[in-house]
């Protein structure tokens, strides 16, 4: 999470309910406001760390105990409970994601939530949004996330899907469209396209950050 004051409360009291058992770990990325004052009591281990996806995620798999792992952005909420989710479990995937669901009533959000599920499902990668999960066994045999600034989520996927392939959870990820609404759709589907295209084709994620975060 980083700067996330006004949602991460609500966030963490659904979480609690949905899956009482699980361990809730949050790591925060150096916010600003009063997120962490917010999260602590709502939380099982409140850690910081330098902000960047990959480095706050692995930190706190470094802390995590439980047999998997869940990576969840702050915001972003799983549509999955806690009986569905132990289904999909008994079989022991090694890992997975769910598909997605742009929040917002517009159809272009339906449209954009239906094509990142098709090529999830289609090419066997999975963006931070869709809650990526692993096993601890994947983690420790295959490594955490490469320690880089954008795109950690494609290339674990990437890394993961030539040992295994994905178990994919029907129930979707409902995950704020606020970057396409303060960005505008066609500008912010366009740059995200050509990013991953730039990825491909072999442009550093240091580049590509700058590229995505406006600097």
């Amino acid at each position: 999470m980083l700067n996330e004051a006004q949602h991460i409360a609500g966030l963490l009291r659904q979480l609690r309910q949905r899956f009482p058992q699980a361990q809730l770990i949050v790591v925060d990325g150096g916010s600003t406001d009063l997120t962490v004052q917010c999260a602590t009591p709502l939380c099982d281990s409140l850690l910081h760390s330098v902000p960047g996806r990959a480095l706050q995620m692995n930190r706190g798999a470094g802390e995590a105990a439980g047999d998997y792992l869940f990576f969840l952005h702050a915001d972003s909420f799983p549509c999955v409970d806690a009986a569905q989710l132990a289904d999909y479990l008994e079989h022991s995937p090694l890992w997975g994601f769910c598909r997605v669901r742009l929040d917002g009533e517009r159809l272009a959000f339906r449209v954009i939530s239906f094509f990142i599920n098709w090529r999830s499902r289609l090419t066997r990668v999975a963006t931070g949004d869709q809650m990526q999960f692993f096993s601890r066994e994947c983690l420790q045999r295959y490594g955490v996330f490469d320690p880089i600034p954008l795109m950690e989520d494609v290339a674990m996927s990437k890394r993961l899907r030539k040992h295994a392939p994905p178990l994919v959870i029907n129930e979707p990820v409902r995950t704020s469209s606020r970057r396409w609404r303060e960005r505008g759709v066609v500008r912010t589907v366009l740059q995200m396209w050509l990013l991953r295209l730039a990825y491909v084709l072999g442009v550093a994620p240091v580049r590509l950050s700058r590229v995505y975060h406006g600097r």
